[in-house]
Order: C-alpha cells, then structure tokens, then sequence
C-alpha cells in the first residue's frame, strides 16, 4: 500500500501578505510535468553498470521525490536511437540500460512496466517518450549496434549527416509506418497513459539536412516542387498516421509533441532563433490546428526577456494552440551548475514562470529534467514546489474533446488507527457499470469542520485536496484541531473527471509525540521552533507537567492572532510537537517577516518568536 501521510498537527491554512503583493490561487486541475531522460544516462539509469535491483531503486526513488514535489505527470524515455528501454518484439534493448545493444537487463524485468507501476500507484501519469526519427546519434565514436537494430536490418532507411548522425529518413512511407509500428505496439501491450515525442524530426545544425534526402525527394516528392514543402508535409502526415493508428488501438489515448520552442525566426515580433519551420521542418500549429494532437510542450528554455523572451513567447504559444492544450517546457536545468556550463537562470526565474503560466491561463508546466527536482539543488527548485507553487496536489487537466463521462462512485469508506497518529482511510473501487468509464485513480479530500460539510462545494477548493492515489487506500496524520476531519473521495476516470463524492468518513485529530527530547518533563515549556528561520513548514515543541487544556495559537508583531494550531485541546504530561506550514486562519501564505508561537494552559502563558522567510 502506498502510504500518503502528512505527519502534522493541522494548521488553519492561509496567507497574509505584503502590502501590494496577492497570493496566487493555486488551480486543482494543472499538468506538472517531469522529462525522465534516459539517452545518455542523462536522469535513469544514472549507470549502465547498475544491478536490475539498482536500477528499480533508483527509479522508484525518482518518481516518488517527483510525486512530492507535486508532479502529477511523467514523460519516461524508452525510445532515444531506435532502441528500448522495454521489452520490445521489434527493437534491441537499449545500450543505456545495460551497456549493450541488444542486451536483457539481468535478472530480467521490463523498465517500462516498472515504471508505469510506481507512477500509477502514486496516482501520476506517465506517457511513453519516444524519439521518433534519431537511429544513431553519434555515427563515428559510438558503440556497436544489435544486428536488430534498423541500422543493420534497414540501412536503405537512413540518412547519414556529416558522418555524425544517422536518422531514419521521415520520406519513406516504408520508414515513417516502422516507427509508428513500434509506438502501436506500446500503445497495444503496456498501460501507458500518453504518447510523447520529443523535437528531433529532421536533424538540428551543425548537422541540419542538406541534399542527403534528394534521390528519396525524387521518387516519392509526387505533385510538390518544394523540397522543404514536402519534408514539412513528412513530418505532418507521420504526425496525423500516429494520431489515426493509436487512436485505433485506444481511443482515449493522450497524444502530445514537445518541439523547439520557436516556431519561425520572428515569431513573434521581436523573437529571433532557430527557425523550427524550416530547419527541423516542424509545423506544430498545424498539428494543434487539425486536432491530431492533444497537447503541445515547446520547449520554452529561455527566460524573460531578450531575443527569446519567454514572456512573449508563452502567449503566442496558446494563441495558436487552437484550442488544444498547453503546457511549456521550462529549461530548469539551466538553474543548476551540475547541468548547464553557462549563465544560470536566477532562484526566481522557473517559479516565475509558473505563475506567469497561470495568469494566463496556460493549463501546465513541464521541467527538463527530473533529477533538476530529485537529486540537484537548481536553486531550491523542489522546495519552491512542495512548499508553495505545488504546496496543494493537482489533477492533470481534463479535454473537453476526450471521454465527459463520471466513474462510479467509491464505497464503503473507512477508517482504521494504525499507530497512534496514523489513519488509514480505505474504499471498495466501483465496477464500471454499463456506459460508465474506469476508475483510473482516487482523489482523496479532507475537510475539517465543525458540522458535515457540503461535498461538492469542497470538492472546488485545491486546499481540500489531500492526495491523488492509484490505490484504494492512504494512510493520513491528522493532528490535533478544534474541529474533526471528515475525509471522502472521489473516482477519477482517464480524461481527469471525477465521480461523485462517497460518503464521509469523520476522525478526531491526535497529538504528535515526541520521543527522546530535551525538554524536562517537570516543566511548561515552549522550545525554539526548528527550523529556524523557515520557509514552509517548522516544527514548535512544546512539554506540559501535567494533563491540562491547551492553546497553542500564531501571532504577529502587532498582536494578531493569525492561526490557532491547537485549540484548547486536552494534552496529558509529556512531550509534543506540532507543525505549522505557515498559514493563516483564511487559507493564505503568511509574508516573510517575525511571528510568535503563543502557548497557553491552566493560567500558564509562554511565547517565543519565529522568522518566516521564502
């Protein structure tokens, strides 16, 4: 059982701010992203010496430091030079997994079934990456392919550049129905939520397509007498052939392309670069304007400002997105030395654009890459996320065009203590009934109020969003509160649309214990919370002689109470500690600055101050 537990005494969520400076209401259904790289051992395997039980730790442990950081989504590379990190009929097993072409890992397991497990248990999606066209990137210092491999069985195929790469030529129908074969097969065995492509079509200068493609121009050029017209229209026709075959195989099946993130050289005004029309001859407006794919991500890895200014370049983006979704790609590797040689973007420069996005109503964000948020500081990134612009879990956006219909409603709600502040909250997964589509995931809600609250109304706000779980169980941490926890939930079918609510299933909060403190316990104290300062969350500890009522309460420099963390709640003689995420009594983040924790009982009154800082 994935275990979903939020070890706090809960705070009365909220933000004071700043004069001048609003919160930003965080949305409930967004896509958050994550590029999992596997081509060079970029993100996994970090090794190709690793054991198979290396490597499934370290994928696992990925993908969970994802999950907490708020990412819903994931784009797992198995395809990066016509090869697989799957156990594929058609291709070799990659040289990034083991070292060699064509070689199992051994023990033997399938990477992409592993994958997909430990996303979908966590409630994540994960969409198959694939490079379509690249079958080998490095031609002269390489390493040896498996006689399987399409440079050995198709050499007719490829395209050779600069004696430096080798991709399969997008004009042979031949060719282009070969890789759409190896993503059909995908689609057809593995429980994938999405198809991915990445922006290698025709190849990127020094090594940009010259008269390599001509004989081929001459045998299937047909009525076109542009060159590049006719390799521009490869690409669409691979890209709409993709679209019809895998939508054969699985009609609800996302399909989304993550090209360069300039469409042509002055576009917008004021815009200059690559030219992605006519260089990789990618026309992404026209894939979204004839709805051959669900969503874009243009790789948007610039900041604001300048010849690639971000701030012009994501508006003009969803104003030709034609009605199909959005979702940047954000250069957060160029916030990280260990990932990028030149001049690094600043702590604030992704978050930023987060909200950049939301203001104007951009559905998502995608980061490249995963171990920028799981195992490199890229300047506080992860914890940017957890504690304020992912601090609320999200739902992956819903398409209108794609499957309306509601799941059934989960049942038989319950609760079970499992330690002394642990609750499992559990539920039978509904059958599909006639017309009705699968349960593919579980968002879990916690609302604390006094009476029952009003389901469908709670279901609107993000800060009742406790989880989103592949599995029919969490396991929570309510703490001590005023109020009890009523806690139901919700099915949530593959498009994002939810079910009704389930009944509720209500719980008294507990304290928290703490072992092995210094605090003597033959004494009312109030110990300096940790960390100190803070910037999401900190722990105040507190010791009471004897059993008595407590209040614990945050005020600021003025006198103002701002939230009650413990409200006259009865505490025997012992050690606690409570945790307090930083927000106040209406939902909103406090602003930086000087607070005090004011802990009150039996007459007894002890206050000490804390610095919140962002």
């Amino acid at each position: 059982m994935f275990r979903s537990i939020l070890l706090s005494a809960i705070v009365i969520a909220g933000m004071i701010e700043a004069p001048g400076v609003m919160s930003q209401p965080l949305p409930k259904h967004e896509f958050r992203g994550a590029w999992i790289a596997t081509v060079v051992n970029l993100d996994w395997p970090t090794s190709r010496s690793l054991t198979t039980s290396q490597q499934q730790a370290t994928l696992e442990r990925q993908i969970d430091e994802l999950h907490k950081a708020g990412v819903n989504a994931i784009f797992f590379q198995i395809r990066s030079e016509s090869d697989a990190m799957y156990e594929s009929p058609i291709e070799p097993w990659s040289y990034w997994l083991t070292g060699e072409s064509g070689k199992a890992p051994s023990p033997l397991y399938d990477p992409l079934t592993f994958a997909i497990q430990e996303a979908h248990r966590r409630g994540m999606e994960l969409h198959a990456w694939f490079n379509p066209f690249r079958a080998n990137r490095n031609v002269s210092g390489g390493y040896a392919f498996d006689t399987t491999h399409v440079t050995i069985r198709h050499p007719e195929w490829l395209l050779y550049i600069n004696n430096a790469i080798g991709i399969i030529n997008p004009g042979i129908p031949e060719a282009r129905q070969y890789v759409i074969d190896v993503i059909v097969d995908v689609v057809t065995r593995y429980d994938i939520d999405g198809v991915h492509f990445d922006d290698y079509f025709y190849p990127y200068p020094p090594n940009q397509i010259g008269s390599q493609d001509a004989e081929t121009f001459a045998t299937y050029g047909g009525a076109f007498t542009s060159i590049a017209d006719w390799r521009r229209d490869n690409i669409n026709t691979f890209v709409r052939e993709v679209h019809e075959q895998i939508s054969a195989v699985k009609l609800d099946m996302k399909y989304g392309i993550s090209p360069f993130g300039i469409w042509r050289n002055g576009t917008p005004t004021g815009i200059t670069g690559l030219d992605a029309y006519n260089v990789i001859y990618a026309d992404a407006p026209t894939w979204m304007a004839n709805e051959w794919i669900d969503y874009l991500v243009p790789q948007l890895y610039w900041a604001f400002g300048g010849s690639q200014d971000y701030g012009k370049l994501a508006p003009w983006w969803m104003s030709v997105s034609s009605g199909r979704h959005l979702y940047p790609g954000h250069g957060l590797y160029r916030s990280e030395r260990s990932t990028f040689s030149g001049t690094l973007f600043s702590a604030s420069e992704i978050p930023r654009q987060v909200r950049f996005n939301r203001t104007n109503d951009i559905p998502g964000s995608v980061f490249f890459r995963a171990r920028n948020i799981t195992d490199f500081q890229s300047k506080g990134f992860a914890d940017s996320l957890k504690s304020d612009l992912y601090r609320y879990p999200a739902l992956t956006p819903s398409f209108p065009w794609s499957e309306q219909l509601q799941p059934g409603v989960p049942f038989n709600i319950a609760s079970t203590w499992v330690s002394d502040v642990e609750v499992e909250v559990s539920w039978d997964i509904p059958f599909p009934q006639e017309f009705e589509p699968e349960a593919r995931r579980f968002a879990v809600y916690r609302v604390r109020s006094a009476g029952v609250p009003d389901p469908v109304a709670a279901m609107q706000d993000p800060a009742n969003l406790l989880t989103v779980t592949g599995e029919a169980s969490v396991v929570d941490a309510p703490g001590v509160a005023a109020e009890p926890y009523h806690y139901f939930v919700a099915a949530v079918n593959v498009n994002s649309v939810e079910s009704g609510p389930s009944d509720f299933v209500t719980v008294d909060g507990r304290a928290v214990p703490i072992e092995n403190v210094d605090l003597p316990e033959s004494l009312f104290a109030l110990s300096q919370n940790f960390p100190n300062p803070f910037n999401s969350t900190t722990e105040i500890r507190f010791n009471m002689v004897s059993g008595a009522p407590v209040r614990l309460a945050i005020v600021d420099l003025l006198g103002r109470e701002l939230a009650v963390l413990v409200d006259d709640a009865w505490y025997a003689g012992g050690a606690y500690t409570v945790n307090w995420d930083g927000m106040d009594a209406f939902g909103r983040e406090v602003a930086s600055g000087t607070y005090f924790a004011e802990l009150s009982s039996d007459g007894r009154r002890v206050v000490l101050p804390m610095v919140k800082v962002k």
